[in-house]
């Protein structure tokens, strides 16, 4: 659905009429679509003080040094770098006392005469909110989802202004600043999966809380947090390497949260292709998850979204929000990264939602094509186990029984009934496909876990921190211990 909102051209002139803005736009890849608007809304004297493009590498790497990848954050940092210091060293004496400078800079791989696999670009403005306080740096990155080379120049360009427009205009509001970015546009031409924004008018802006927007208002599916909480692009993360995932509430991350990763990424680097050293470790965080929605809009409470991503930066591991409440979804979402192995950890109560029809309705094939998309590339599940009683709890919660096939029973070392991917009920009608699954490797059941672990429940010890109660800290790891008193996350007082 398209967002309408103020059209383009009107933004553009609106702008151009705008005195005191001022500066340079610099533009690889897919024309210099952003600088035509302002050049056809009229006025744009007033406005570019130079548009400029150089598509020859040479050139390019004369102007603003050499980089690793021409199409990458670290490109469009030294250009906006470089056209920011040029513009105000040539201006700031003659003009500096009545304007606002800025400098839009673009580099982007489109369309072009080959059929390229993934079409997108980085995109940033550095600019003067306020005279004289200094600059601040606002940069995109987008996926250009249209077919043609037209359309992707087209939807890049209404993108840009977009940009600029919130900016100059919305730099207070960050809802609007975030939503307004798709004026005119729609998600499926176009999808911007990471912002990030810095500056004298953005120091009290949490980056992280800025890239959920950009999931609520449907902007993207997802958004990726490195282990210092700072926000990284998917691509640069997850590209040609193994991918070990684990979804959750994290509301804390406990020793069974830990256990599961330890455990199944004991098994997984023992698969074919897979080194130790080279897997990207994830711990994801579903909009179901911290809304309690299943679909949006979502209502989240930010402290509470941040008290959760500070507990798993504290363990060293990479955050992912997402939109994906299937899990075919998040296969798929890898796969635009990665060819290489993909281990996706789970306990036996998501394990069981997966074999729940109803979550299937709207796909044609019901939940054969949910296992089909889900298992058609290197992905893995590894199934943590559930202690017998702990399943008899979740039975109870559970208004779908999964049926009745039980074929072996399982004691652990403390003589109590465990429930693992050997044992675990599915409806009967299910019951040759899952057997399918487990002997064909798809799923493998966690063998390595610590059996003190297991009994862990998280809502019992989000409770006991709520009530004051010190004796949660027994039940999470050491560091997350830490970061929830020196933080005071969740409201936690000592």
């Amino acid at each position: 659905m398209i967002q309408e909102s103020i059209p383009t051209n009107t933004k553009a002139l609106d702008i151009n009429l705008d005195l005191s803005r001022y500066g340079t736009f610099a533009e690889i890849g897919a024309g210099q679509e952003v600088a035509r608007h302002f050049f056809q809304a009229g006025g744009a004297a007033g406005t570019i003080a130079k548009s400029m493009s150089a598509y020859d590498m040479k050139f390019s790497d004369d102007i603003y040094g050499k980089t690793k990848r021409y199409v990458s954050q670290e490109r469009l940092e030294k250009m906006l770098e470089h056209e920011y210091a040029l513009l105000v060293d040539r201006l700031r004496e003659t003009r500096g006392s009545e304007t606002l400078f800025f400098a839009y800079a673009n580099t982007v791989v489109a369309q072009g005469y080959k059929k390229r696999a993934e079409c997108h670009g980085w995109m940033g403005l550095r600019f003067e909110h306020t005279s004289r306080l200094g600059y601040n740096d606002v940069m995109i990155h987008v996926r250009l989802l249209d077919d043609s080379n037209v359309e992707q120049q087209d939807a890049l360009g209404i993108v840009g202004v977009n940009l600029l427009y919130a900016c100059f205009y919305y730099c207070k509001d960050h809802d609007l600043f975030v939503k307004s970015l798709m004026d005119n546009l729609s998600s499926k031409r176009i999808e911007v999966d990471m912002i990030s924004v810095s500056g004298p008018d953005f120091v009290d802006v949490d980056n992280r809380v800025v890239s959920l927007k950009l999931v609520e208002n449907n902007l993207t599916q997802a958004v990726l947090f490195n282990a210092a909480g700072q926000v990284v692009q998917p691509s640069e993360v997850f590209y040609k390497k193994p991918i070990l995932v684990e979804r959750g509430s994290f509301r804390p991350v406990t020793h069974v949260n830990v256990d599961m990763m330890r455990s199944a990424g004991a098994q997984f680097i023992q698969e074919e292709g897979v080194s130790g050293e080279a897997v990207i470790s994830v711990m994801e965080l579903t909009m179901t998850n911290l809304s309690g929605e299943q679909a949006g809009p979502f209502k989240i409470d930010t402290n509470d979204f941040l008290s959760r991503v500070e507990t798993i930066n504290s363990l060293g591991y990479y955050t992912l929000i997402s939109n994906y409440f299937e899990y075919y979804r998040l296969s798929n979402y890898f796969q635009r990264y990665t060819k290489e192995k993909v281990g996706v950890v789970m306990g036996i109560n998501n394990l069981l939602n997966l074999f729940n029809g109803s979550f299937y309705e709207d796909l044609q094939g019901g939940i054969l094509e949910s296992f089909g998309r889900l298992f058609k590339s290197n992905i893995k599940l590894y199934i943590y186990p559930m202690s017998g009683t702990s399943y008899n709890k979740y039975r109870q919660l559970t208004l779908d029984h999964p049926g009745s096939y039980m074929p072996e029973q399982i004691i652990d070392s403390e003589g109590e009934i465990m429930i693992t991917a050997k044992n675990v009920q599915v409806g009967v009608h299910l019951r040759n496909l899952y057997a399918h699954l487990i002997e064909n490797h798809y799923i493998e059941p966690i063998i390595g876990y610590d059996p003190e672990a297991k009994s862990i429940n998280s809502r019992e010890i989000f409770a006991k921190i709520k009530a004051g109660d010190n004796s949660w800290e027994a039940f999470v790891p050491i560091s997350v211990a830490k970061a929830i008193r020196e933080r005071k996350l969740w409201g936690y007082i000592g």
